[in-house]
């Protein structure tokens, strides 16, 4: 098959590139959002070579292709000028920053509500477990029988334990690969074969890297973001390019195929190492930023802290926190990034306070929620970096200021993991450490709202839709 030619064949028969508001393909089936569905002879498409049938259904103009066909025709039809995006996705691309931006935003947006949902399930767990308020109910941990003990925990980890799942899978739909074969590289980042990578970070755990050829350290990638992200990217553009060499009868078996296997051999002997390189390198840098002088330190790493968790290796830091809490019995590091958590959600509520866009006005309260209880990347990535990055650069400011009066007045939680309005239960040990932390967290919230109300809403979100 002449696949430019029937390309060409197509876009006449349907009435131009003029006449095509969109275009999609599934697995079989070539998918256009026409403009006048009136103008198009069926049985004029129907005759071009290779071409199995056409419908119209749900507003789309269905044109049947077969496995493999279908991924080549897309991409000579696309060649011709046919757009592939909505109108809000074009006006996107005129940017590069904001076509980045737009790009993570359309990964991470479909994913947001189990995120949300993991992040209320965290709050609650934190506030009814703390040893500070079961102690007031004459309670300990001991008190719950198991299954309570083991349903609450997978309800609070099964999301985060199988992150990379969900980036992998996202990250496939949104870069043209095969949605379920990013699931199941995504599953492969976190098998039960590889060491877990809260674990490894567990200095006390005495679990190690598996090394490959002596060097290269091979790990799960729990809670990862990047290295998930990355791994999709390539895995979907692997699947792109096979798709181009390998013939259609054996396309369905060999692309999969393939596809997994070199995916998966690059994300874990290539991608996933050198994130693990960096993890290290962040862990001693963050050693060194917390002895600065004058809350320096509180300053970088609350301006820094937002960043580092897009990239995913923020757990790595538990490791900080541990050796924090063992020498001195406090955490200091836990106080800095409540701050950045509380500054992100009283961003993320500005913007959706002030929006015009249905959407973001009804995802913003939700994910500030989220954010006041220590999981910031709904607000982050559904809100905050969505349309560009003043709103970050503002929460973040912030955000330093707050880590250096927390350095200065030497405020420090009993323990990690629990950050924003569930983290006040680590400073009930002290008043003045309490007084301390809620203050803290109100000036910071306020001033991050008032901030990205005058300053920071993105032109975007002020357009009704």
């Amino acid at each position: 098959m002449n696949y430019v030619e029937v390309a060409k064949q197509i876009l006449e028969s349907v009435g131009g590139s003029e006449n095509i508001i969109s275009m999609a393909h599934c697995a079989t089936r070539l998918r256009l959002i026409v403009a006048n569905r009136e103008i198009i002879d069926d049985d004029e498409v129907e005759a071009i070579n290779g071409i199995k049938g056409v419908f119209f259904n749900a507003g789309q103009y269905q044109i049947i292709l077969g496995t493999g066909v279908v991924n080549k025709v897309y991409e000579e039809v696309a060649k011709l000028g046919v757009n592939t995006l909505n109108n809000k996705e074009i006006v996107a691309q005129k940017n590069t920053k904001k076509a980045f931006i737009r790009t993570l935003a359309d990964v991470f947006v479909p994913i947001i509500p189990a995120i949300v949902a993991t992040g209320l399930f965290l709050g609650l767990k934190g506030l009814i477990f703390n040893p500070a308020v079961l102690e007031v109910f004459g309670l300990s941990i001991d008190s719950f029988p198991s299954y309570i003990i083991t349903f609450i925990s997978i309800l609070t980890e099964t999301a985060f334990a199988f992150l990379p799942a969900l980036v992998c899978w996202s990250a496939f739909r949104v870069f043209g690969g095969t949605p379920v074969l990013g699931i199941l590289l995504g599953l492969m980042l976190v098998s039960n074969a590889l060491p877990n990578a809260y674990v490894v970070a567990d200095p006390n755990s005495g679990v190690t890297p598996i090394m490959v050829f002596g060097f290269i350290p091979m790990v799960g990638y729990q809670g990862s973001i990047i290295p998930a992200l990355v791994s999709g990217y390539v895995g979907s553009n692997i699947e792109k390019y096979l798709r181009k060499k390998i013939p259609n009868a054996l396309d369905l078996v060999f692309t999969p195929f393939l596809t997994l296997l070199l995916s998966a051999f690059l994300a874990l002997f290539a991608i996933g190492p050198v994130f693990h390189v960096v993890e290290n390198l962040l862990l001693d840098i963050g050693t060194v930023v917390m002895g600065l002088p004058y809350g320096i330190g509180g300053f970088i790493i609350g301006f820094c802290w937002m960043f580092i968790v897009i990239t995913g290796v923020h757990h790595v830091f538990n490791v900080l926190e541990l050796t924090l809490l063992a020498a001195t019995g406090l955490n200091p590091f836990n106080a800095i990034i409540s701050m950045t958590a509380v500054a992100q959600g009283a961003v993320c509520l500005a913007i959706a306070k002030k929006a015009k866009k249905k959407s973001v006005r009804e995802i913003g309260p939700s994910a500030t929620v989220s954010a006041w209880l220590g999981i910031t990347e709904p607000a982050i990535f559904g809100v905050n970096m969505r349309y560009n990055l003043k709103p970050m650069l503002i929460a973040s400011i912030v955000s330093g200021f707050a880590g250096v009066v927390c350095m200065l007045v030497n405020l420090a939680g009993t323990a990690n993991g629990v950050t924003g309005i569930a983290g006040i239960l680590l400073y009930v040990y002290d008043i003045k450490q309490l007084l301390w932390y809620v203050g803290i967290s109100v000036a910071t919230g306020v001033l991050a709202y008032f901030l990205t109300l005058w300053f920071g809403v993105p032109d975007e979100v002020m357009k009704d839709e």
